[in-house]
């Protein structure tokens, strides 16, 4: 199992300054991912090494914010003053976590500014929402249309800083403890310690990404 990507959700007054801050820290250009109707939401996405990428979120003032899981998560997680909102888990085929988790996936799409139509399957939002160390899994229908496909820069992700329980994430991936992604590492953390820099619940903490000038951790 492999990461497919990584969230930050912001306000939408935060969302050009964020979009900035973080393309400076890791010396690559953020792409605008287009406003996603159905789910309530606008994106710009930065492509990684790997078949990885980095998505910057915000809500709209759209009916499908407070009615789609995607937008509901990112808008919660925004008017908590933004930050990381989770990982997401990428599968060849998604059937084996839909007999695992007992229900069907569903399908997703949206339509880039330049009119190319990505397309998926995808699980796990609402999880997500309730208990925000799991990550939603994610199964791409034409990876010619990934996002990372034009990655333009060699910076990647290294390692994922999670406060959790590996024994919860594991039996939801279906992975080992102690590796449950095949190219990225996951240091663990218990939620409310002191290794959780806001003293916040279980997620995802902080990313770690490789680049030319050495590793920049995001927080």
């Amino acid at each position: 199992m492999q990461l497919d990507h990584v969230s930050y959700a912001v306000s939408p007054e935060e969302f050009v300054s964020t979009v900035g801050r973080l393309g400076s820290l890791l010396g690559a250009p953020f792409q605008d991912g287009g406003v996603h109707p159905r789910f309530g939401t606008r994106n710009f996405v930065l492509p990684l090494a790997g078949g990885m990428y980095l998505e910057v979120v915000t809500p709209l003032d759209h009916p499908a914010t407070d009615s789609a899981p995607f937008g509901r998560a990112v808008k919660q997680r925004a008017e908590l003053g933004g930050g990381w909102l989770g990982w997401v888990a990428r599968v060849d085929d998604i059937g084996a976590a839909e007999e695992r988790l007992g229900r069907p996936a569903v399908d997703g799409h949206r339509v880039r500014p330049d009119r190319v139509d990505l397309k998926w399957r995808q699980i796990g939002v609402l999880d997500l929402m309730d208990d925000p160390q799991l990550p939603y899994i994610i199964e791409w229908l034409d990876m010619n249309q990934h996002p990372s496909a034009d990655a333009r820069t060699t910076v990647c992700i290294r390692k994922l800083a999670i406060a959790g329980d590996p024994a919860t994430v594991s039996q939801w991936l279906g992975e080992p403890e102690n590796h449950p992604l095949d190219d990225v590492d996951v240091d663990w953390s218990a939620p409310g310690t002191p290794d959780d820099d806001d003293d916040a619940g279980a997620g995802l903490l902080a990313v770690y990404f490789e680049t030319p000038d050495g590793i920049v951790r995001i927080d």
